[in-house]
């Protein structure tokens, strides 16, 4: 992946020569996972924020229907301890607004579930 500099000045060309790697060409993405987390060339986390959501709502739902027979206090502690483990929240640095807003709407959503 070949990111864009984010000051235009220092920008020389937009195309680049094909890279190869033994003899197949690599082909230019927009995006790619890298150890679970979304990294794309426009250096903005939405997409990596929207899969966490998307995360968040099958492990609750897997939650709810495991253990709907269960108490709240057992349902909130399995919560806390299988579902918010979000160890790439930490890399989140640039973001918009909404999609942020979204994924704490969807985390307080589950909380009233249960």
């Amino acid at each position: 992946m070949v990111f864009k500099p984010r000051n235009r000045d220092r920008m020389i060309t937009d195309c680049f020569p094909s890279f190869t790697l033994s003899g197949c060409a690599l082909a230019f993405v927009s995006q790619f996972k890298y150890l679970g987390h979304i990294i794309n060339n426009t250096w903005n986390d939405d997409d990596d924020i929207k899969r966490e959501i998307k995360n968040l709502f099958m492990r609750t739902n897997m939650l709810i229907n495991r253990y709907r027979k269960c108490s709240i206090n057992v349902k909130l502690t399995l919560f806390k301890l299988s579902v918010c483990q979000q160890y790439d929240m930490c890399l989140w640095k640039h973001y918009s607004v909404t999609v942020l807003n979204k994924f704490r709407s969807c985390y307080n959503l589950f909380i009233y579930l249960l």
